[in-house]
């Protein structure tokens, strides 16, 4: 039998890393977020996370805000594992960190660096050597041109493009149809 998952988040973000899990066919046995209950695509909420639920299950922590990403990976006692469409186009000399997520249509080119619980989000693309480190989270369709650096818990917003070589401090905020053509320091 498939590997169990559960995931951390009932909202919008985590219905598109459901229905991504769903396309590959994964075993999704309960989504956990106290906001939401009944079911969603078929699977259980069950509010508050439960540490005993499963304990053989792996987890995603499906929430879009880098911050409560973080916050939640820091309680959560499950294995984690990657949520990885299957239209996804990840080049073989790349690796991604546990909890990320490579959402439909995203492309991800040679000798990248994804760190943990990185959101990779609806076609977006990272170019060669980029190096993206945990909590990040490109919106969709935004473009990191090659040998990009993005801190930690930085946000990419949709369809922003950073040109190639910059690097984008911790926690930066990049908004939606930017052009980012000079290093952004953290938390700007």
């Amino acid at each position: 039998m498939a590997t169990k998952i559960i995931l951390h988040g009932g909202g919008e973000h985590a219905r598109v890393v459901l229905d991504c899990l769903l396309s590959s066919h994964a075993n999704v046995v309960a989504l956990f977020d106290p906001k939401y209950s009944g079911q969603l695509m078929g699977v259980q909420q069950r509010g508050e996370y439960d540490p005993s639920f499963e304990p053989d299950a792996e987890a995603i922590i499906a929430i879009g805000d880098n911050a409560m990403r973080k916050k939640v990976a820091a309680k959560t006692t499950h294995r984690l594992t990657c949520a990885i469409h299957p239209s996804v186009i990840l080049s073989e000399s790349s690796t991604v960190g546990l909890g990320s997520m490579l959402l439909q249509g995203v492309i991800v080119q040679a000798q990248t660096r994804i760190g943990s619980h990185v959101i990779l989000n609806t076609r977006s693309l990272v170019d060669h050597d980029c190096i993206l480190e945990d909590y990040v989270h490109i919106a969709p369709g935004a473009i990191l041109c090659g040998t990009v650096e993005v801190g930690a818990g930085a946000f990419i917003g949709a369809g922003a493009v950073i040109l190639p070589g910059r690097k984008i401090g911790k926690w930066a905020k990049i908004g939606a149809g930017a052009v980012v053509t000079k290093d952004v320091a953290a938390g700007v």
